[in-house]
């Protein structure tokens, strides 16, 4: 059998295209109204690296933009499904990624407010019978218009446990993300194997994600990175032996348990800062700008990453991690 050559025109008796409201469409104009490319760069500016959840982030953008402009020359543009999954360790900037993605949403118009409402478990499951609803249309109701961010998503389901309500909450969830997808996100949110098997055990929910991104761990000089962003927008620096000793610190505090990339960074920065203004308070006197925004190796050295294992040289002995 031969195939019939693909052809521009209509076939006998369909209805005739819409006529278009005009022959082209200008990208340029929907960014600048819009000024999405604002927000996709300050989310460059906010985190370092992931470059594979950026680029996701772009190509979403870009998707809406052109359904956008295929709206304005008449072409049919179905809204797509936004519902998302985030899957990575603490710390890896997934709240920080959804709370952007709102912003996008809502400048193109596809959220009417453009908020993030974090929650967990606890926010929607409740402890007895006829609690658990009310809880959850709860959550829902302040979500509407923007995204939910459900951390520890796997959490809601409990199949060891009979009398759980969680999964009542994923069933109220399952007919929000259905049928109120035009006016809510959901972004479920976890470790990457935890989340699978949550997946696994709740294939309905699969069916509604239109978006898995995986978030990678970051590495050293990544964090490293983080730390210069960090203390820069604090006004603070760190001295050349300080440098050296934080990417000890880190070398030690990745292999220890709990570790949450970015968060642990920001949290050992605070502790530094605490030694420094310790430091500067007992010695007195006058004090220069250069002294009040300098950490030394001292205020990173005394933490107690360290007490358990050889204080380490103050120049230049830090092997760098892959």
């Amino acid at each position: 059998m031969t195939a019939k050559p693909l052809t521009t025109s209509p076939p006998r008796g369909a209805a005739p295209p819409a006529k278009p409201d005009a022959s082209e469409a200008d990208v340029q104009a929907v960014l600048d109204s819009t000024r999405v490319i604002e927000v996709l760069d300050q989310l460059d500016r906010e985190l370092v690296a992931l470059t594979p959840v950026k680029t996701r982030l772009r190509e979403i953008a870009a998707l809406l933009v052109v359904d956008r402009l295929r709206r304005n020359v008449g072409l049919t543009a179905e809204r797509p499904t936004l519902h998302m999954s985030f899957t990575g360790n603490p710390g890896t900037g997934k709240t920080t990624v959804a709370l952007r993605m709102a912003e996008v949403l809502n400048r193109l118009g596809y959220l009417e407010k453009g908020h993030l409402v974090a929650c967990t478990r606890d926010d929607l499951v409740g402890q007895y019978i006829g609690h658990t609803a009310p809880k959850t249309r709860e959550v829902l109701k302040r979500a509407y218009g923007g995204v939910l961010f459900i951390d520890e998503a796997y959490s809601l389901y409990r199949p060891e446990n009979e009398r759980d309500y969680g999964q009542e909450t994923i069933e109220i969830l399952l007919s929000a993300m259905e049928n109120d997808r035009d006016r809510l996100v959901v972004v479920l949110a976890g470790y990457k194997d935890r989340m699978n098997e949550f997946f696994r055990s709740n294939p309905g929910l699969v069916s509604r994600i239109a978006h898995h991104i995986d978030f990678p761990d970051y590495t050293i000089p990544e964090l490293m990175a983080i730390a210069g962003t960090i203390v820069e927008s604090q006004r603070y620096c760190f001295s050349s032996d300080a440098v050296t000793a934080f990417r000890q610190y880190l070398e030690r505090r990745m292999r220890r348990p709990l570790f949450a990339h970015g968060r642990s960074v920001r949290n050992a920065i605070d502790r530094a800062r605490l030694r420094q203004a310790n430091r500067l308070f007992e010695r007195g006197g006058r004090l220069t700008r250069e002294e009040l925004m300098t950490i030394e190796p001292q205020d990173i050295l005394k933490s107690s990453i360290f007490a358990d294992e050889p204080t380490p040289a103050r120049e230049g002995s830090a092997k760098e991690s892959p």
